[in-house]
């Protein structure tokens, strides 16, 4: 990035702020901080999903510390993208003042998933595939963004 160049401000929008918008920020933040300002909210708070924050970890991604925010908490903040990861917050995405371009990626509900399950793995395992699928398309910023 050239000194003249800003980084790009993009906030993750999911229904619950729990789970798939926290790990999207946790990699955003982690693989390409350098480049964005990643941010995460919901149309509601859930409190943050306790298996999301242990397979972040066993990715090497502390997200331990975010916490369950509301859209409104980012009022003044001048998004250039909004990327919604799920369908509800899709649909009920709220108009964004500005300039902010809002694009949805849907990834599967990772609680839904394990809803299947009642072995602790294979719930794990619903989390870290929603997990990977995520670190996946985070790798691809923002080139992927100025593209849509």
């Amino acid at each position: 990035m050239s000194l003249n160049q800003k980084k790009l401000k993009v906030l993750f929008l999911c229904t619950g702020n729990s789970c798939r918008s926290q790990m999207a920020e946790g990699w955003c933040r982690h693989l390409k901080g350098g480049l964005i300002d990643a941010y995460s909210a919901g149309i509601e708070t859930h409190g943050l999903n306790p298996y999301a924050v242990k397979v972040m970890a066993e990715a090497g991604v502390n997200i331990s510390g975010h916490k369950s925010k509301m859209l409104d908490s980012f009022d003044g903040v001048d998004f250039d993208y909004v990327v919604t990861v799920c369908g509800h917050a899709h649909e009920t995405c709220p108009f964004f003042p500005g300039d902010a371009k809002v694009i949805h990626v849907g990834f599967d509900d990772p609680p839904k998933m394990a809803q299947a399950f009642t072995d602790e793995d294979q719930k794990l395992d619903c989390y870290r595939q929603v997990r990977d699928e995520i670190r996946r398309f985070i790798s691809t910023l923002p080139g992927k963004l100025e593209k849509q």
